[in-house]
């Protein structure tokens, strides 16, 4: 593909970007608790810039820590912010990249409970809080909203102290701004609710006093959803006269996607939603205003192009794609489309991060990510020469940042093809990014020179690891096969995902409901066979996060996959399987394939014996130690080959 279409410029009022590429705002959950910005975020953004992205859109820096209600992202209600601030757009303007400060007034009724100090959040109208519907939100008074105008005139004067190219206000996921322009959640009978133009009144006056700070040349771009997703939720028609009123308000430019955290996979969007999933917004937007437009949404390289040359966006706004290849713009734009590295779409390792953990932004498949400066790979003053056994996920970046220092590494792998369980967890349609990244390793182990041996399986009296200098040992995991009767019945997950044909019969039956079996029956499913699982559990995919399974699971029953929660498995026969509820009762599932999926055990029977002869030289990482997730895998690789020195 021609990708040249990228690299011409645009304008978005007096601002010309240099490319279409732009990086979609995103919080890192990175800020100090004086609303200042953290040294790590400034070398985020300016890696992103170096990387050749035309436009960076910071994620949320809120008016006041009351209004940011405990987020860690920054906040503008002092002068002593500006000099961090500007020293980010410095390190930002050094490479030509425009950058742009994303302004907001808060989560309103989406604050997470963690962050309320014991207090209610405020919102248009005393409305249930998402994420704790018993507490109620308390209603913004008139008084205080002209509060809050004045607050978004001083900190938008603020943000251009700093030196910042344009302002975003963020009016986007049910946040405090959207919550008055819904009517689902507006329920104002004063000049703030009640009609349309009253549901926009909060909106356009925040545009109207920052334009009265900031004076008639700097850009002010609005990001909201043009609908909504969710039953009574706004729809495209009820959004249009919202962006044509903001276009005469002055708003240079909009931001558009769809999704609100009531279907909060549309605002991470995972796997399952596929590519561009939110491109189908941009042409109701480009006949509704004339102002340029910026787009979000799982885009790749090939749907940029696309969406560019339909002319219904102006600029495709990237994410996570930047968060993991930070270089991205600079590869594509000068044909090295094979050095990009994917976004995998698992959302552990960014937003996870921040919801699970309350910890800074990084990424699963570019640990360095958030640690620019700590990570950063140098050239070592003397060469060893490394042995990396397994050419899973882990022993590939393991073996990718050896090289990259200068070591000279081999890498072994039993099976005639690299990528481990990447293979298998790679093989659903909706996973193409998987099968991308296991194509990115190749690529990068054939640039950086390591010598690869597949079908070769070695042991501890191999000779290779007397003769080397580190011993990096990546064996991964194998399948739980627990003893259950009729066990040897059942073929295991991995062989369902590499081997179709292993999968008889219209009815498939899967033991155990974790992630890979929920992937491996919804792939089997939308084949067109009569799939069921039965978990143990009270759910399906329990290790991961309600992100994902916001999409997962109502595919899963769209497709008609049975699920047989709470449900214990006691025989596997030729005609099905027998299981019992928690009540008790016995249960019967007729099926011509079963498929056992327990769970995985450390393969460290050979990684054991290893680190017994050589412990002194020998590392070990990944699903060997510990059974994880990709990002822990290649996190431990990358950690271990950064350590020889």
């Amino acid at each position: 593909m021609n990708y040249e279409i990228l690299n011409t410029p645009f304008s978005i009022g007096n601002m010309i970007v240099k490319n279409r590429i732009a990086m979609a705002p995103m919080g890192l959950n990175s800020g100090h608790i004086d609303g200042t910005i953290a040294d790590d975020e400034i070398d985020y953004f300016e890696e992103r810039a170096k990387g050749g992205t035309g436009l960076i859109i910071m994620g949320c820096q809120f008016l006041t820590q009351e209004l940011a209600q405990g987020s860690m992202e920054g906040y503008l209600d002092n002068t002593y912010v500006i000099p961090q601030l500007t020293t980010l757009v410095e390190a930002v303007h050094r490479y030509g990249t425009k950058i742009c400060a994303q302004l907001s007034c808060g989560t309103g009724k989406n604050a997470f409970p963690n962050m309320l100090n014991g207090k209610a959040p405020v919102s248009s109208s005393a409305i249930p809080s998402m994420f704790d519907p018993n507490l109620m939100c308390r209603e913004l008074t008139v008084e205080e909203i002209r509060t809050i105008m004045k607050q978004f005139s001083y900190s938008a004067k603020v943000l251009k102290d700093a030196g910042f190219d344009a302002i975003e206000v963020h009016g986007h996921a049910g946040y405090l701004i959207d919550q008055f322009m819904s009517e689902i959640w507006n329920k104002r009978t004063d000049e703030y609710g009640g009609t349309p133009e009253n549901r926009m009144r909060f909106a356009v006056e925040i545009v109207q006093s920052i334009r009265e700070a900031v004076g008639p040349d700097m850009p002010i771009l609005f990001r909201m959803a043009v609908k909504h997703n969710f039953e009574g939720g706004r729809t495209f028609e009820e959004t249009i006269p919202l962006m044509q009123e903001l276009e005469k308000a002055g708003v240079d430019a909009l931001d558009i996607d769809s999704g609100s955290y009531e279907n909060i996979d549309y605002i991470f969007p995972p796997a399952y939603l596929g590519d561009a999933c939110m491109a189908d917004v941009c042409e109701v937007a480009r006949k509704a205003v004339k102002i340029p437009l910026l787009n979000a949404g799982n885009h790749t390289p090939e749907t940029a192009v696309q969406l560019i040359e339909s002319g219904n966006a102006d600029f495709v706004l990237m994410g996570r794609p930047l968060i993991a290849e930070p270089e991205m713009a600079n590869k594509i734009l000068t044909d090295r489309r094979d050095e990009v590295r994917p976004c995998i779409r698992c959302n552990d390792d960014c937003i996870g991060r921040i919801l699970t953990r309350l910890t800074k932004i990084s990424c699963s498949v570019n640990p360095a990510t958030g640690f620019e400066k700590r990570f950063k790979l140098e050239k070592v003053d003397k060469q060893q020469h490394v042995v990396v056994i397994g050419g899973g996920p882990g022993g590939m970046e393991a073996a990718r940042t050896a090289a990259l220092m200068g070591h000279k590494v081999d890498l072994f792998e039993k099976e005639s093809d690299l990528g481990g369980q990447l293979r298998s967890a790679a093989t659903p349609p909706f996973k193409s990014q998987l099968r991308e990244l296991i194509t990115w390793y190749k690529r990068q182990l054939e640039l950086t020179g390591v010598a690869v041996h597949v079908n070769t399986e070695i042991g501890e009296d191999d000779l290779v690891f007397e003769k080397a200098d580190a011993i990096i040992v990546a064996t991964g995991a194998i399948p739980m096969m627990p003893p259950i009767k009729g066990i040897e019945r059942a073929i295991n997950v991995l062989e369902a995902h590499l081997d179709e044909n292993k999968l008889k019969g219209e009815k498939i039956i899967y033991c155990g409901g974790g992630l890979s079996s929920c992937d491996s029956a919804l792939e089997t499913a939308l084949k067109g066979k009569k799939v069921a699982i039965i978990e143990m559990l009270d759910e399906v995919a329990a290790g991961d996060h309600m992100i994902n399974k916001a999409s997962l699971i109502p595919m899963l029953l769209e497709n008609k996959v049975e699920l047989y929660t709470g449900h214990k498995v006691l025989e596997i026969t030729a005609e099905g399987v027998r299981a019992m509820g928690k009540d008790g009762k016995e249960v019967f599932l007729e099926g011509n394939t079963v498929v056992a999926s327990f769970g995985m055990l450390p393969n460290n029977e050979t990684a054991k014996a290893i680190d017994a002869k050589y412990h002194n030289k020998v590392r070990l990482i990944g699903d060997c130690t510990k059974v994880g997730k990709v990002g822990g895998a290649v996190r431990s690789g990358m950690y271990a080959a950064m350590s020889l020195r």
